[in-house]
């Protein structure tokens, strides 16, 4: 019971609220296509989905599966809290910060250095917490190397970001010599975004995780670590795009084209690794967790093949940001979202009914998540995305405002879900457990 996170569910609850705020701006109109990719609008969006939705469903994930991964305890478990707090300030003061800038209401600009200060300290709290317990355990393994890399991304993500809004504010000019700024630095400091801290380690945590959801045989290292040097010199590549003005260059179009042509490597060896855990898998019938993660992966190959073929070719930047919106709803939504249902579903179980075992009949893990429900909330946001890209690259914004409502209604439906796995809803009342003993909604009951 000691292994188990005490504020992870705090992470998800937070993480779900922020994706259903920035799908119904996005129904609302606000950001892109209504507005320009750069616009202030555009960026609330846009860091809403991916520092609100993404790192902090990201970060409470690794918070139960780093030291499980490592077999280790977690390092400076105290540290949880006060990072998710200084997360959510962060964010929110970024949001008034482009709020300002979009002139929807009138205040100081002073508001973005502090919320790039909240926004390093959440995520250097939650480094160390990760990184110390990853490095406790000696030596350290292949599938924990690509959480230190992600870690490292997450790092340079967070300060060249800071930067970026030392800059908009007007209080980081002498920045301007050290760093690829706005315009040419975003797509250096997406890639580390996404491609490092979120996609690195949702490649090696699967590893592991996929493992044990599908009863697979691990894979040998040798087989791994093509992933691991692909795409890690791929983030090379972003990272001396990002910095190469310190040496006197201006990187381009063809740095963000090499940097993406080596994460699509990457992925090709790691989709090539799935698909072998999928057909070497013990547990035949999928769960809902794996199913509805089969259209993540679809969305994964088609992004990082046809991305880094529409930048090379200086393509409309209507086909670029529908792939962006592609990989970051399609792929890291996507998957972030079925691993949910498997991730509080385990975790409630463990929590109501493994102290419990050896006392009565314990229901299984998959009796937890109603289905075939769930389901078909999880076709109502994949088939949003598939619209919501067909109407990016169409350049129609109302089909894409469509889409998004559809997004929208699945999360909503998926998070509806998942707070009745905590309220043990599809379990017979009298397989419940006494009140006083079942989980609460946002906090483990760890002792």
């Amino acid at each position: 019971m000691a292994s188990l996170s005490r504020w992870t569910m705090s992470y998800f609850a937070a993480a779900l609220a922020f994706l259903l705020a920035a799908e119904a701006l996005a129904v609302a109109g606000v950001g892109y296509p209504a507005t320009g990719l750069g616009d202030p609008a555009t960026l609330v969006l846009v860091h809403v989905v991916t520092i609100g939705w993404l790192s902090l469903s990201m970060g409470g994930a690794l918070l139960q599966f780093v030291p499980v991964l490592v077999s280790q305890p977690l390092a400076f478990p105290q540290l949880a809290l006060p990072a998710l707090i200084a997360l959510i300030i962060g964010l929110l003061l970024l949001c008034g910060g482009f709020a300002i800038l979009a002139g929807w209401v009138d205040g100081p600009l002073g508001l973005l250095p502090s919320a790039g200060a909240s926004l390093l300290t959440g995520f250097a709290l939650l480094g160390l917490m990760l990184a110390s317990t990853v490095l406790s355990a000696r030596p350290v393994t292949l599938f924990a190397s690509f959480v230190l890399a992600g870690l490292a991304c997450l790092a340079a993500t967070a300060l060249s970001g800071s930067a970026f809004v030392a800059i908009l504010s007007g209080q980081g000019g002498w920045l301007l010599n050290f760093f690829a700024v706005l315009p040419d630095g975003v797509p250096f400091h997406a890639l580390l975004g996404l491609g490092g801290w979120l996609g690195m380690i949702a490649f090696g945590v699967s590893y592991r995780l996929f493992v044990m959801f599908m009863m697979a045989p691990e894979l040998p290292a040798r087989r791994v670590r093509p992933v691991l040097l692909s795409a890690g010199f791929g983030l090379s590549i972003a990272f001396a795009g990002l910095v190469a003005p310190f040496a006197g260059l201006e990187p381009g179009t063809g740095w963000v084209a090499a940097a993406l042509l080596a994460l699509a490597v990457g992925s090709a060896f790691y989709g090539r690794d799935m698909l072998a855990l999928y057909r070497a898998r013990r547990r035949k019938a999928l769960e809902i967790n794996m199913l509805a993660s089969i259209p993540a992966y679809a969305s994964l190959g088609l992004g990082i093949v046809l991305l880094p073929i529409a930048v090379a070719a200086v393509a409309d930047e209507s086909v670029v940001a529908a792939l962006a919106f592609l990989l970051a709803f399609g792929w890291l939504g996507g998957l972030t979202l079925a691993q949910l249902v498997k991730i509080v579903s385990f975790m409630t179980w463990l929590e109501t009914y493994a102290p419990r075992l050896g006392r009565g009949p314990a229901p299984r893990v998959g009796d937890l998540i109603a289905m075939p429900r769930t389901g078909w909330w999880f076709a109502l946001y994949f088939g949003g995305v598939a619209l919501g890209t067909i109407a990016l690259c169409a350049g129609t914004a109302s089909g894409f405002r469509w889409a998004v409502l559809a997004c929208f209604l699945g999360t909503a439906g998926i998070a509806a879900e998942l707070v009745r796995v905590r309220r043990l809803s599809e379990i017979k009342a009298n397989a419940r457990p006494p009140a006083n003993e079942r989980p609460w909604l946002l906090i483990a009951r760890i002792g």
